[in-house]
């Protein structure tokens, strides 16, 4: 079958690991199932693995991927949930947590094999490439908003470093949820979107916001730590999601003990918030922004235009 893997890591040029070709077909597993992917999307997990973050050398050669939707064995449409292992699901339940195309083959294929416990229906108001945006990104906002923040109508949220995928997906399902989203950047044009996604105001970093927030979205790290320490109320929250810029500098630990802050960190969701988060866009009428769809045959194109940060909206593969 048709895939795209990581056959060795290039930590500067992380492009020039990629290989796309032919792959054998996923093994057969009790409790697992093999789905036929119809579209997967693009994150940037799967530059950070060319990079050879997360894999062994021994595990190579990879197939890269975490998010699909496609079509189940007995032909029902189905997201994937890219979190194998915690519960013991098809892999035992002593197994350390991953993602698909860490320890397991992942969905840049034409076919991917996951714990059938990890198939979630695909509601048929999304298209297969709107679901298979899904999974990574939107799943980990939404989780940062409404399940570990616990926000609700009214709330208010910073959401640092606007323009980035968990971002922008936190921007828009705020907005559809009724918060008052304030989003940061530091280009006026990427301020500018942010508010066109649904944020009420936007800010450059650093900038003092017009009023405390009650829960921030933290996924850039060192750059923006400090700022979203004071700008979160008294007893408020700060979800970490990663850190782009790099581990936090000094933690502000006088402040968050001061001010009561809770920090809590998220890494994407349970299948139970994949299964909300569809419905919320069902029901919402909100859908994730799409910059292309491509072939399969040209994933290196679509992993050099995230590469590039010049997209707006996710990159999809189609096999």
């Amino acid at each position: 079958m048709l895939a795209a893997t990581v056959a060795r890591f290039s930590p500067d040029s992380p492009l020039d690991g990629l290989e796309v070709g032919d792959r054998p077909e996923p093994d057969e597993r009790e409790h697992w199932s093999t789905v036929e992917v119809r579209a997967a999307a693009l994150n940037h997990h799967d530059l950070w693995s060319l990079r050879g973050v997360g894999l062994r050398p021994e595990q190579l050669p990879m197939i890269l991927g975490t998010d699909a939707a496609g079509v189940a064995p007995d032909g029902t449409e189905v997201v994937v949930h890219g979190v194998i292992g915690a519960d013991g699901h098809g892999v035992g339940p002593r197994e350390q947590r991953s993602l698909l195309s860490e320890r397991y083959p992942g969905t840049l294929a034409e076919r991917v094999a996951v714990p059938t416990a990890n198939l979630v229906p695909k509601p048929s108001e999304l298209t297969f490439v709107e679901a298979a945006c899904v999974p990574t990104a939107w799943l980990t906002a939404y989780r940062m908003l409404f399940t570990t923040a616990a926000l609700a109508p009214g709330d208010r949220v910073l959401v640092q470093g606007a323009g980035g995928g968990v971002a922008s997906a936190a921007t828009i399902l705020g907005a559809a949820a009724g918060l008052e989203v304030v989003v940061t950047s530091r280009t006026p044009a990427k301020r500018t979107r942010a508010l066109g996604l649904g944020a009420a105001h936007a800010v450059e970093p650093g900038a003092r916001l017009p009023f405390r927030v009650d829960a921030v979205i933290e996924t850039v790290g060192q750059a923006t730590w400090a700022h979203s320490v004071r700008s979160v109320r008294p007893g408020g929250t700060i979800v970490v999601a990663g850190a782009t810029t790099g581990d936090a500098p000094p933690a502000e630990l006088t402040r968050i003990f001061f001010t009561e802050l809770t920090v809590r960190g998220v890494t994407m969701g349970s299948r139970e918030d994949l299964a909300a988060l569809l419905n919320f866009l069902v029901r919402s009428g909100v859908r994730p922004p799409i910059d292309q769809v491509i072939p399969l045959t040209e994933a290196r194109a679509g992993l050099a235009r995230l590469e590039s940060g010049e997209q707006f909206g996710k990159v999809v593969l189609v096999p």
